[in-house]
């Protein structure tokens, strides 16, 4: 399958974060803007992704600590089976951030090709680094990162 050039990119570090607009599981509508002035980690995941599954809890547990000092979570399903199974997903794991179908347009947007992906926004909006796949040494990384990021105005 060959995929239209818009593809191919993806914002990388530095960059502004796409805007974007969906609604979680929960009926919020949220986007972009509604997490200025927050260090925002954007996960692209799918019910069905292995090592989906084995980033989650890391993110849980990023909420869970720094979630009062600034930190969002995000995640964005690219399920095709709908709401109905990310909201089963999310109950099943007791997923303690928002989550929401990507759409076609988040997913454009952001270049994801493949899941996972995480996307380390900073409080300006910027992307501060872009995660693919997932590995405890990923994990850590991601944690000094937000870390750092939490601190700057």
């Amino acid at each position: 399958m060959i995929l239209p050039p818009k593809l191919e990119a993806a914002p990388r570090p530095g960059q502004p974060a796409p805007n974007f607009k969906v609604i979680t599981t929960s009926g919020q509508p949220v986007s972009l803007d509604n997490y200025r002035g927050h260090v925002l980690v954007v996960d692209f995941f799918a019910t069905w992704c292995q090592p989906c599954r084995q980033s989650i809890p890391h993110l849980m547990e990023m909420n869970r600590k720094y979630g009062k000092q600034g930190l969002q979570v995000l995640g964005l399903s690219a399920d095709e089976d709908g709401e109905r199974a990310v909201k089963a997903f999310a109950n099943e794991y007791h997923i303690n951030y928002p989550l929401a179908l990507a759409g076609d347009d988040a997913t454009v947007d952001f270049g994801v090709r493949s899941v996972p992906v995480m996307f380390v926004i900073d409080k300006k909006g910027a992307v501060a680094e872009v995660y693919r796949g997932f590995s405890d040494e990923m994990g850590r990384k991601m944690e000094q990162l937000v870390k750092r990021l939490l601190t700057e105005k």
